[in-house]
């Protein structure tokens, strides 16, 4: 089961549509069209279109299962006490005082860009269940890195 906000539901279902609808059309096109070009046996654009047919295929069960697994989650009955999913979380890196905010969420609706890390993340993990004013070490591939909360939020 993976929690998310009803934004994160939303562009999953987005996604799912436009894959179904768009996409997979534009496929079975590629496919046909690559057929009406003669012997299967040497047609590398038939091979081409068939092995993009099947990614697209596998995105959409993957997409379907993300979907079929999805707990949304009320933001409004979140607490700001401390760090748990859908937490906004400001913090400040204690060895050379930079400054980050994250927003805490399932692994589906990780994006970097958007400063959402999933909580699976060595960072999450490391912050989860702490409050704001705490300071904590955490271990990530790089070494140890220090942090404190400096607020919490609904994301």
């Amino acid at each position: 089961m993976a929690y998310m906000s009803q934004e994160g539901y939303d562009k999953l279902i987005a996604e799912l549509q436009y894959l179904e609808g768009v996409e997979r059309p534009k496929a079975s096109a590629a496919i046909a069209e690559a057929r009406d070009k003669g012997d299967l046996s040497e047609n590398s654009e038939y091979d081409a279109a068939k092995e993009a047919q099947g990614h697209l295929e596998a995105k959409i069960n993957q997409l379907k299962l993300a979907i079929s697994e999805a707990k949304i989650v009320d933001t409004s009955r979140l607490s700001t006490d401390s760090v748990q999913i859908l937490s906004k979380v400001e913090m400040t890196n204690l060895a050379n005082k930079a400054k980050m905010t994250y927003t805490i969420v399932s692994e589906n609706e990780a994006n970097l860009r958007e400063g959402k890390i999933s909580i699976a993340t060595p960072i999450a993990q490391g912050l989860l269940n702490h409050k704001a004013g705490d300071e904590v070490e955490i271990k990530i591939p790089r070494g140890t890195i220090r942090l404190r909360i400096d607020k919490i939020t609904v994301g």
